[in-house]
Parts: C-alpha cells; structure tokens; sequence
C-alpha cells in the first residue's frame, strides 16, 4: 500500500496524463499527425501537422536513449523531407522542435536524423503527403482504451521497454534448496598427538587457506624431545639384523651346494632375509616420514615443532586453536569448507516425483536477483522419501568461485521437466499481476499503451512464455509496468494533440 501511494503521488506530480506547455507545442486545436519508431539506439516520437504546400509545419521531436530509456541529454536533430533539410531547436532534455516548410503539393520520403551524446542515429519515417491546401486533411485520433503515460513520467520515473520475441523454453518445477559443501569438500585438523601449539599467527574464522597451507605448529611434549633419535636406532638396529641375515643367507647356500644341509634351510634364510629388508625400509620411511613433517625453520630450545597443514582449499568454518595452548591427540583445531564448488539440493514433494522422469536441467534463483543461473551438473535424483518432510533431495553441484553462494543458504531450485516449446516471451518483470489475473502493458506508441491479459507459459532464465495476449514482435513495458496500471485508474484530460 505504501508503494502504490509513493507511485501514485508521483503520477500526479508529473501532471496525470496534462502536458507541460512549451515553445515546440503543437496546437491543440489542430489535427495532429503522430508516429512513433524504434531503433537499436534510440527511440522517436514525433507530432506535427499535416504537411501542407507552402505552409510551416511545428515538428515536435522527442528522443530516448535505449540504453538507459532516458531523453537524449544534447543533440543534434535534423529532418530530412524530399531533398530540404530542415534542422531543429533544442527546448530541452529529449525535446526538439522543427518548423518544416514545404514548396509543393505532392508525396515525399521523410527522415530524421539524430547524432550527440557519443551516438549517430537515423529513423526512415517512410513517406509523407503534403497537401495542396489544409482541407485535404483531417487529424488522427488515439484509439479506444489507450493508455497516456507522458514521455516526462516516463523520462523521470523507472521505466524501461523490451521487444517481445520468440523463445525456446521448457517447463519448470520450482522447490526449494539449501547450498551444502559437496562430497569431500569439508576436513578437519586435528592433533596428531600430545603437544603444544607454538604458532604466532594462525587463520582465523572465515579466512581462506590453499591446501597444504600451514595452518599451526606443534611441539612435542617435553618428556620426548628424542623422537627421531629412537628412529635412527630402529633404523639402525633394521640394518644390522639385515646385514646379519644376508650373511646367514650365502652361507646356507654353500652348504646346500655342498650337500652339507637341507634346502629348507636356504629357504629359512631368504625368508629371514626378506623380513629384515622390510623393517629396514619400514624404519627408513617412519624417518623420512618425521622429517617432512617438522618445521625446520623454527626449533624451540625443547626440540622442533611439527607443521599442520590444510588438507584442502576453503575457507575456516571452525576453529579451536589457540597460540601457546596445551592440545591433546585427536583434538580438533580447524574445520575447512571448500566453497568454490558446492552442491545445491532441492526438496522435491512426493507428489511431484513422477515430473523427474523427464528432468532435462535446472537452475537457480537467488533471492534478491531477478535473473536464475545454471544450476551445473546433476549428481543425484534421490530414491528415498524423508518421512518427516515427504520430499525426495535432487542435488546439483556448482561452481561458486565468484562467492555469490554461502554455504547453508536459503534459495530456489528451478528443475526443467520437460521438451523445448517455442512462443514468444517476456521478463518476468513485465508481468502484472492485476486482480489475480497476470496482465501485460505494451507500448503502442510513444505516450500510448495498452493493458493486454495473459496466459504464462514456461519460466526460464529471468522470461516467460506468453502462450496468448502477445505476439512476437510486440513491445511490453519490463519496467514501470505498475505506473502504467495507475495511470490507468488516473483521471485523464480528453484526448487531443500532443502539447508540451
């Protein structure tokens, strides 16, 4: 309600449906002829007189920009009828007048050119009759059930205008979503074993780390400061009962040669062998494995610290660590969340399942956005109901790189359940909803527009299929829509010339 009444004020500002008189009016006693063109640039809305031999014609000329649906700032305006051109006066933003004289009776091709504000322009306004005398002529009236809507009200208020053309789309089931980190993309840090955190600085909540990041540093409890010397022992201890082995090994050997022992002995002694070879490899890698693991740069009087490192790329979802803090095997410190791909799940209702059968792709609405984005590759339909919720999840996972998707958020999933249709479409935003009944609001002419209900089709991408009520072709109000419905419950002045 608040709304309605901010756009109504605004409507009766800007004068409900009466002209602003100007020095490039047209007299309103007079017939007018009205044409309004549209091109990649800019738009055109022109009244004038009927042109007749020897007598001076007032163009009024009105220019919007496209880009912005705003009137050309500064310009240049020039008509062209026959071989005369005849340039115009600038009165104001958008607004030029031109006082067209031609010589002689007869059909003309008229032109208007437009160049300023870093664009160049030219509108083929077809042919013109210049009369012989002013009773060849009478005016054009507006049609029946038109709607006013004044290039000022236009030019100051949000409002924008889109051709309506012909779109392949499918049909669509809108459920609910919630953003989740995908499979694998959530680890933990933890302790590995009793010690105490030395690190000075550390990530905190919501920081993003690289995978293999260090993320803090352990010290070994003081009462084991000798952990790699006990590995250099075992180390040690491995290759000596190997080299014993292989010793004991070529000599069963020779006794076999010599028919001095069994062969069963030769085969106790490569087995013996064998298994020394593999406790010295073993104490080699538990070695190695230590010495990757510890920071060298730093070494504290008590022995050197181990580094923590991401497992993954994210950012900190939870953190437990604290600099100088005493930690004990398996605590958690850090909880990573890779965010730059997620999963999106949508709750499908039991009722609907039977539509998944032809799910052709999907896309997500964000709320706050007006346009969906490709909801990326299908990972699950699933197969069971929740019994609590009686819905089936369908997952989707996408690349969220740009961060405009939080993990946990609230948003819609749009799943296309069927083949390709082709019909014209519209913005969503041109739809009207008016007494229940969704209605569009096209614009005729520069200042003229018509209410036009009608039936929806498919919803894809930010569109939507008109099935009845527009053609391909046509041009409907995207922004404003709304200001044209209230100035069509406005009071309006009878109809008339064009007057600034």
């Amino acid at each position: 309600m608040k709304n309605a009444c901010v756009l109504a004020a605004a409507l009766a500002f800007l004068g409900c449906g009466k002209k602003v008189e100007t020095k490039d009016a047209v007299d309103p006693g007079q017939p007018v002829v009205s044409d309004t063109r549209w091109s990649q640039k800019t738009e055109l809305f022109i009244e004038y007189p009927p042109l007749v031999a020897g007598q001076t014609s007032r163009f009024a000329i009105h220019v919007t920009r496209l880009d912005t649906f705003k009137p050309l700032p500064a310009g240049k305006v020039e008509v062209q009828l026959g071989s005369r051109i005849f340039a115009a006066s600038q009165s104001g933003p958008g607004i030029f007048g031109a006082d067209v004289r031609p010589e002689s009776a007869g059909r003309y091709v008229l032109t208007l050119r437009v160049s300023g504000g870093g664009l160049s322009d030219t509108h083929d306004l077809g042919e013109a009759v210049v009369h012989a005398t002013a009773r060849q002529h009478a005016g054009e009236g507006g049609h029946e059930g038109e709607i006013a809507f004044l290039k000022e009200q236009q030019w100051t208020l949000e409002f924008a205008t889109e051709v309506a053309r012909e779109r392949r789309m499918r049909d669509s089931l809108t459920v609910p979503a919630q953003v989740l980190p995908r499979t694998g993309g959530v680890a933990e840090v933890t302790v590995p074993f009793e010690g105490r955190l030395v690190a000075y600085s550390m990530p905190g909540l919501g920081a993003g780390v690289r995978k293999g990041q260090v993320l803090a540093q352990l010290l070994p409890p003081v009462e084991r400061p000798a952990g790699r010397i006990s590995l250099e022992l075992a180390r040690t201890e491995a290759d000596t009962a190997l080299q014993l082995a292989r010793r004991d090994r070529a000599r069963a050997e020779r006794l076999v040669s010599a028919g001095a022992a069994p062969v069963r002995r030769r085969d106790e002694a490569r087995a013996a062998e064998r298994t020394a070879e593999a406790r010295l490899a073993a104490a080699q890698t538990q070695l190695a494995q230590y010495d990757a693991n510890r920071d060298a740069a730093e070494e504290p009087e008590n022995g050197r610290t181990f580094a923590l490192r991401a497992p993954i790329a994210g950012v900190i979802a939870e953190t437990r660590a604290t600099s100088g803090a005493n930690v004990k095997a398996g605590d958690m410190l850090f909880r990573i969340v890779d965010t730059a791909t997620v999963y999106i799940a949508g709750n499908v209702a039991e009722a609907d399942l039977p539509r998944l059968r032809q799910l052709s792709g999907a896309e997500l609405r964000i709320p706050g956005t007006e346009a969906g984005m490709p909801a990326g590759r299908l990972v699950s339909v699933g197969r069971l109901v929740d019994p609590h919720t009686r819905t089936v999840a369908v997952v989707y996972e996408t690349g969220n790189r740009a961060g405009r998707l939080a993990i946990g958020q609230a948003l819609s999933l749009r799943l296309f359940t069927t083949a390709l249709r082709t019909a014209p479409a519209v913005p969503e935003s041109a739809v009207v909803d008016d007494s229940g009944r969704p209605i569009v609001y096209l614009q005729v002419a520069g200042e003229s527009f018509a209410r036009r209900p009608v039936q929806l089709g498919h919803r894809e991408g930010g569109y939507v299929q008109i099935l009845e009520g527009v053609t391909a072709g046509e041009r409907v109000v995207t922004r404003g829509a709304n200001l044209i419905r209230l100035a069509s419950l406005s009071p309006r002045a009878p109809g008339g010339g064009h007057v600034h």
